[in-house]
């Protein structure tokens, strides 16, 4: 085939047609669409899964019946603070679909909910002192991180929405 044919070829054709569409869309379009997209389908994932926690969770208290009480309320205030975990994950997931970007705050947030949860759970299964001492430490520099993440922020808030991402409350 000759230089000149296959010009005719691909200005007369479909590729040619195709092309000049897909260079015509701005591919930022195509991105945010399957971003939503695949955002979707994980919340969707992580309200199943959350769900399924919660009929867990309802199933452990059949443990009052067989086991110690101390044991079954334990294994109940583990499993609900992995599903409090699952709901900070899907609060992140959220904020990313509405504001186009993870918030730091969310993350730590995240983060700070399964250390809790980690915490806890060793302490009922009584853990050494130095898994402790780590765990405290990591619990303290993301909570200096999160201090630091509301006091920096790029985006302006008031006072009010600062003291709401702390965590305090006024009447």
């Amino acid at each position: 085939m000759t230089q000149t044919t296959l010009e005719q070829t691909l200005s007369n054709g479909w590729p040619k047609r195709f092309m000049i569409t897909l260079t015509a869309y701005d591919i930022t379009r195509i991105w945010e669409a399957g971003t939503r997209f695949i955002l979707s389908l994980l919340t969707l994932t992580i309200l199943l899964g959350l769900a399924g926690g919660v009929i867990k969770t309802f199933l452990d208290l059949r443990l009052l019946l067989s086991a110690d009480v101390d044991v079954a309320l334990r294994q109940v205030v583990v499993d609900t603070l992995t599903l409090l975990a699952v709901v900070e994950v899907l609060k992140t997931t959220l904020a990313y679909c509405s504001d186009g970007r993870v918030r730091v705050t969310f993350i730590i947030d995240t983060v700070l909910v399964v250390m809790l949860t980690e915490v806890i759970s060793r302490w009922f299964t009584g853990g050494e002192w130095h898994q402790f001492a780590i765990l405290g430490g990591i619990l303290i520099t993301l909570g200096l991180m999160r201090i630091v993440a509301v006091r920096y922020s790029p985006t302006p808030t008031t006072f009010t929405q600062q003291a709401s991402q702390l965590g305090l409350s006024f009447p």
